[in-house]
């Protein structure tokens, strides 16, 4: 079905060529593609502002950030192992350390920001629409990494959900990790990878036949 055409008095101005391509542009790059440079603190500063201009029912702002830079990136990582090795002894050995080993290297990149949801539990706004709102962030933050010239990957994985973990990351009651998002400076060029067919899952409403059983 057609999209109903609008008024041309109502249509908006022109498009942004260069807007568009760039979202068409924005790919995911793993994080150990990523390398120097990073964003610099003001760099930093500026594509947080623009991470948090989300939609954000009542205004509640239910998220915040946490940097991890520097040798932090090393640290965090080292006692990331320690706790996965703690919280699985009856793992096997080889297995264990394996997985250890990948949260001792869980900071290639230059820098990591955790966006973390902290929903307000006290209003009526859903937690749901507030932790879309955390999600939303984690979206514009690979956005504005992008229009500055980084890239960037948004992950979760055992590090985000672990409750060890989180208290590593410094998440306290009630808060969860929405993504850990990786930037940087991409090594190569990402290719492009398959995208879903838009037609196939969309649909234009229309009213229901009350005939109908």
């Amino acid at each position: 079905m057609p999209v109903p055409p609008s008024s041309p008095s109502a249509r908006p101005s022109a498009p942004s060529d260069g807007w568009l391509d760039a979202m068409a542009r924005r790919r995911s790059v793993p994080s150990a593609g990523l390398a120097e440079p990073g964003p610099d603190e003001a760099t930093l500063q500026r594509m947080l502002e623009l991470a948090t201009r989300v939609p954000d029912h009542a205004m509640l702002a239910p998220w915040r950030f946490i940097v991890i830079g520097g040798e932090a990136r090393g640290r965090l990582g080292a006692l990331l192992a320690e706790a996965y090795r703690a919280g699985n002894p009856e793992m096997a050995p080889e297995r264990r350390e394996k997985f250890a080993g990948i949260m001792s290297r869980l900071f290639p990149a230059p820098l990591a920001v955790v966006v973390v949801s902290r929903p307000n539990r006290e209003t009526m706004i859903p937690v749901f629409e507030q932790e879309l709102s955390a999600g939303a962030v984690c979206m514009n933050l690979l956005h504005a990494a992008h229009g500055f010239g980084f890239s960037g990957i948004w992950v979760t994985g055992w590090a985000a959900t672990n409750a060890q973990a989180q208290r590593l990351l410094g998440l306290v009651g009630g808060e969860k990790v929405a993504g850990i998002v990786h930037l940087g400076t991409a090594r190569e060029a990402p290719g492009e990878r398959p995208r879903p067919d838009v037609g196939e899952r969309t649909a234009f409403w229309s009213a229901p036949d009350p005939a109908a059983p």
